[in-house]
């Protein structure tokens, strides 16, 4: 009895099979009508086997058809499943603290003549590192320095009083000469109102003389005896005047040469080579503390000594050559307090990177996974550093560097350049 293909369970090769198997069946029956007892062989019959050999191959299309139906399904359903989830982003990674790792170094070829840390020792930033061999030569240079200043400060001290003092000697004199100078002017100021009025009334006299004497009251002689007191009065006034005004002119000239002579004083104590003496030593004390300072090492920022690698007695190394992998450093230190991860993420991943995204860290030294949330993504392509161990691994690949903030970096602070596997979670949306 022919059944049609099963509709929705079974492999492949099942389906296939049965496919098969059905077509045979149906060459078997139209074999059996072909030469049965041969009723068929007449012209009715032949169209008879016609119609059913075309039944047949009817019937078999149909279940053909069907069977690549249900065979198209399941890929279908897993392109669409693929479209709604989106695979994660997987990519190698570091450790490393935030700021990356510090190496703290000082002037080449200086010894290190005491060292102040050790590894795993916490610092904060200006905290001193080591001193230099020539710290105690830079310490006696300060010292030096320090008391010429105070023996320059000193000796311009005393100029300075003697500055003032001269100025106020020239003060003095000045007063002295001024003053006598003042009450002559003020007689003479005195003498010249006296003699103004008495020129007043010897002209008011003048006048009424005149006036008398034309009116034949007086005689000529007192007339003219009048006008000679007025000339005589006249006389007197401008005297009087005129000596005021010369008074006056030599106060004015005793008294800007006194000035003169103060500013003179004041303008050389100023300019003294005491007071050059005393900036320049100032300058050579400013010198002196800024080479101290760079005798000793300091912590550029807070964070923890990683490793030490320059110990008391040995000079720091030279700088090296361009591919040398000598270190040049006395230390090295980095905020451990929060531990990011470095990812290099394929460049061809990249766009699907944004702030924000969460991501899972996990590597056999430490237990469970650390979360975290990428932090910055690198704006430069460049070859991958960090390698897995698998040998057939591609170790020339492009990638870009992705920072991830951990949430929880205590249990990784002791693990700089910890090699981890990140897997960035795809962006919802």
């Amino acid at each position: 009895m022919v059944e049609y293909p099963p509709a929705e369970n079974g492999s492949i090769g099942d389906r296939t099979r049965s496919l098969k198997k059905y077509s045979l069946e149906w060459e078997v029956l139209i074999w059996a009508i072909g030469v049965g007892d041969k009723p068929f062989l007449n012209p009715s019959g032949k169209w008879m086997i016609a119609g059913a050999t075309v039944l047949a191959l009817g019937i078999t299309a149909v279940g053909v058809h069907l069977a690549i139906q249900k065979l198209s399904k399941p890929a279908a359903l897993s392109t669409q499943n693929a479209t709604v989830k989106p695979r994660k982003i997987n990519a190698l990674g570091r450790i490393e603290p935030a700021g990356q790792v510090v190496q703290v170094s000082g002037p080449t070829g200086e010894r290190i003549l005491r060292l102040l840390v050790k590894e795993g020792q916490q610092l904060e930033k200006g905290q001193p590192i080591a001193f230099l061999e020539s710290y105690p030569e830079r310490q006696a240079e300060v010292k030096l320095a320090a008391s010429q200043l105070l023996e320059a400060h000193h000796r311009f001290i005393a100029e300075r009083d003697l500055g003032q003092a001269q100025q106020q000697e020239a003060r003095t004199r000045r007063n002295q000469a001024e003053n006598p100078k003042i009450r002559e002017i003020v007689a003479q100021e005195a003498m010249v109102r006296q003699s103004k009025v008495e020129y007043e009334q010897a002209q008011i006299n003048l006048k009424r003389y005149q006036y008398l004497q034309e009116a034949g009251a007086v005689a000529q002689q007192d007339l003219e005896d009048k006008e000679l007191e007025f000339r005589s009065k006249q006389q007197q006034l401008n005297n009087a005047i005129a000596t005021l005004a010369q008074l006056q002119e030599q106060l004015q000239t005793d008294s800007n040469n006194a000035k003169a002579q103060i500013n003179s004083t004041t303008a050389g104590s100023v300019r003294s080579q005491v007071q050059i003496d005393l900036a320049s030593a100032n300058s050579n004390l400013e010198l002196a503390k800024a080479r101290l300072a760079r005798a000793m090492i300091r912590a550029p920022q807070a964070g923890q000594v990683l490793k030490v690698l320059v110990r008391e007695g040995e000079a720091i190394p030279a700088v090296a050559s361009q591919g040398s992998n000598s270190q040049q450093a006395v230390v090295e230190m980095g905020n451990t307090r929060q531990m990011y991860v470095v990812a290099e993420v394929y460049e061809t991943d990249i766009n699907q990177i944004q702030i924000g995204q969460l991501a899972k860290i996990s590597s056999p030294a430490f237990k469970g996974e650390i979360s975290g949330t990428v932090d910055k993504i690198g704006l430069k392509i460049g070859k991958n550093d960090v390698v897995g161990t698998d040998p057939a691994a591609n170790t020339d690949t492009r990638v870009i560097e992705v920072k991830i903030r951990l949430q929880n970096s205590i249990a990784v602070s002791g693990l700089t350049n910890l090699q981890v596997d990140v897997a960035i979670e795809p962006q919802e949306g």
